[in-house]
């Protein structure tokens, strides 16, 4: 594992990338091996990991809840994090403006990875690859929730308070 891998696991699993309002965000490109050593991180913080892409219409409809559960959990051990599942290539003329224009401020990602068979079982047995999908997780509390539809703002919260430490 290179230097500059286990920089960013370490700062994806302490939640360290953050972005404030003076700077633009950014989306980091990752691989799956790096989400899945957030997914196993052992600290007592509520992860919620919202897979989406900016083609999919009930991705970018619940968009706005996760980012209300951002900014009302910021100091609170909850992490919202939200990963794009759209082509690499696709970055810069397609990810990068949706993210500007709609000022969004959860830790962003896009997953570098094309070939959904090998990745999509590791981190939920029953998914069938479909967006948008949100996954609970506090490893340390054993808490785990997987859902694979569209959530409403209500739905979400609830399971936060459900879940978060």
């Amino acid at each position: 594992m290179t230097v500059y891998l286990k920089q960013l696991i370490l700062l994806l699993a302490t939640g360290l990338l953050t972005c404030t309002a003076a700077q633009a965000q950014t989306v980091p490109t990752i691989k799956f091996d790096q989400l899945q050593e957030l997914r196993q991180a052992p600290h007592d913080t509520l992860y919620v990991v919202n897979f989406w892409a900016t083609w999919c219409k009930p991705c970018i409809k619940e968009m706005p809840y996760f980012e209300a559960a951002n900014a009302k959990y910021k100091d609170q051990p909850v992490r919202v994090i939200l990963v794009s599942m759209d082509a690499v290539q696709d970055k810069e003329k397609r990810v990068l403006p949706f993210v500007q224009k709609r000022k969004l401020q959860s830790r962003l990602y896009l997953l570098d990875e094309p070939d959904g068979n090998t990745w999509i079982d590791r981190i939920e047995p029953k998914w069938s690859g479909a967006i948008p999908a949100t996954m609970f997780f506090n490893n340390k509390r054993g808490q785990y929730e997987f859902i694979e539809r569209e959530i409403s703002e209500k739905e979400l919260q609830e399971l936060i308070t459900k879940y978060k430490p």
